[in-house]
């Protein structure tokens, strides 16, 4: 059965993957390997985008929603039980699914875990036996970035830059203050703690992890990164605006 499961991982995420990086690494002038990088997390990007919009738009509803959670919470607070079936009705009242971020999360998981292997093994002469039929064979890979950075190498740079792009898309999902509330609300509290910590834990966490690893899924990181704050930036925008449209 793990050999299925990998047989099917090779063909249906892996190998594409890897063949979209080599037929663009092909047609780049001066076969720049970070260009070609930047291009595939721009395409996997769009691929994504309208799950990405979705979650972007629920997660801007939530935020919308807070001050009448916070209603129930107070209201209900003795009673767990009738404080999650109403918040479950203001979830199907404004139509929310709470759960639409981590859809995304996981359908990137696997294309993250993909393009790990693509970036670790790709440079691999031996892996370039994986390309289709009508995908030029390179004979090698350059991995060098404008001629300066080895992206099959770990670089501290890239890991801190992913961090910090991190940080601000973590911080553009966190509610902006709903006001002081007259009484302390524990919960509220516990809510705050939970952002706060969600909002260095986060950019901590990328740092740790890529530090180690190549600095192509780096590149990666920091571009997907940047799409995803110009994306969360327009939809977020449309706060200003008096109505909100639910589809």
């Amino acid at each position: 059965m793990f050999e299925s499961v990998a047989n099917f991982f090779y063909i249906v995420l892996y190998q594409p993957l890897f063949n979209l990086l080599v037929l663009l690494y092909n047609y780049i002038p001066g076969h720049d390997f970070g260009i070609a990088i930047i291009f595939l997390t721009i395409i996997i990007r769009v691929v994504l985008y309208p799950l990405s919009v979705k979650a972007v738009k629920s997660q801007k509803a939530l935020q919308k929603l807070q001050p009448q959670m916070k209603e129930v919470q107070d209201k209900y607070k003795n009673d767990k039980e009738k404080q999650a079936k109403e918040i479950l009705n203001l979830y199907k009242t404004e139509k929310i699914n709470p759960f639409s971020g981590l859809l995304l999360a996981f359908i990137q998981l696997p294309i993250l875990i993909a393009l790990y292997r693509v970036f670790w093994n790709g440079l691999n002469p031996k892996e370039l036996a994986s390309l289709y039929s009508f995908v030029l064979n390179p004979g090698h890979i350059n991995a060098l970035f404008l001629n300066i950075i080895n992206l099959s190498k770990p670089n501290y740079i890239f890991a801190v830059l992913a961090g910090v792009v991190q940080y601000f898309q973590t911080k553009m999902l966190i509610p902006k203050g709903g006001g002081k509330q007259k009484q302390p609300n524990k919960e509220a509290d516990f809510s705050q703690i939970m952002q706060k910590q969600t909002l260095y834990f986060f950019p901590a966490f990328t740092v740790i992890i890529l530090i180690s690893l190549p600095s192509a899924l780096g590149l990666y990181w920091i571009i997907s990164g940047i799409f995803s704050i110009i994306q969360q930036y327009l939809a977020f925008k449309d706060n200003k605006k008096p109505e909100i449209i639910n589809n």
